[in-house]
This record gives C-alpha cells, sequence and structure tokens, in this order.
C-alpha cells in the first residue's frame, strides 16, 4: 500500500510534484523537502505568525496546513518576495526602519503584512496593529515594525 500521495503546488512562482505523506505539515514540506528555510516554525499551534505563508493569495499558518492541503494550490513564502541585494520594497521598509531584531518572527511579519496591505485600508497605526495581532514578537515591541508598514504605505499607496 503506497503510504504517499502526488502533489503539485506552485511555490514562488515554480511548479512542483512530489509524492508527500498525507500527515506532512505544509511548513515541514517548505523547510525540508523544498529547502525553503525562510518559513519559520515557532510554536507549532498557530498561534505566534513565524510560520505565515501566502496560500492562494491568503496568509495561512503551514504549520496548521497539511501539504496535501495545498495540492493544487499558489503558496508564495518570505523567499518569493526578494533576494538579498533585491530586496521588495517592503522588506527595504523593514530595513530602513529597523523593524527587527533578532528576525525570527520577520519572515511571518512580512507575509502577513504582505495580505493585509492587499485587503485592508490601514488608515491608522491601529489598524495595523489589529492586522498584525496574530504575529508574535518578542523583541521588538512593534514600534518599528508598524513605522515600516505606515512608511510602505505612504510611500507605495497601498492599502484598498
Amino acid at each position: 500500500m503506497n503510504k504517499t500521495r502526488d502533489i503539485t503546488v506552485i511555490v514562488n512562482n515554480v511548479a512542483y510534484e512530489r509524492a508527500v505523506e498525507p500527515r506532512l505539515l505544509l511548513a515541514d514540506f517548505l523547510r525540508h523537502t523544498l529547502g525553503l528555510t525562510g518559513t519559520h516554525v515557532g510554536c507549532e499551534h498557530g498561534v505566534c505568525g513565524a510560520c505565515t505563508v501566502s496560500v492562494d493569495g491568503d496568509s495561512a499558518r503551514s504549520c496548521l496546513m497539511f501539504a496535501v492541503q495545498a495540492d493544487g494550490c499558489r503558496v508564495d513564502t518570505v523567499e518569493g518576495l526578494g533576494k538579498i541585494g533585491k530586496m521588495s520594497p517592503l522588506q527595504e521598509s523593514f530595513h530602513e526602519h529597523h523593524a527587527l531584531q533578532c528576525g525570527f518572527c520577520t519572515p511571518g511579519m512580512l507575509m502577513t503584512a504582505t495580505d493585509i496591505l492587499k485587503k485592508y485600508p490601514l488608515a491608522t497605526d491601529d489598524e495595523i496593529r489589529e492586522g498584525l495581532s496574530g504575529n508574535l514578537c518578542r523583541c521588538t515591541g512593534y514600534v518599528h515594525i508598524v513605522k515600516a508598514i505606515r512608511a510602505f504605505k505612504d510611500k507605495t499607496g497601498a492599502g484598498r
């Protein structure tokens, strides 16, 4: 009896076909099968937000989702935003405003910020904080993260 299932998933604009065990988490598929280690695993309960990715345009906790659930989906990770030497404008704003310290939460913050900037007006800093409320950061107190998102929004006109 075959204990794997074939899936096809587009990750950061690259199509992958793999045989996976049905119990393999999307976070583990991204990190261990595809080698995309930017998706961090923190609490493994969906609470901290470090594993946040985009699945078909919506942010999702990859530690709560099985890889087989992503079959046929488009998944975007922090690696898809930009690269060293060619960061995305949002990544540059995080850099310019010192919106990271240890960096562990940063990929999830960037992916969540990308999602909320597409979907909500974020007219106030409180709205940005509410949008980020599912992502935990133990280092920054969120002040610089909010400043970075506000600066990006003001510069680009992002937000609904």
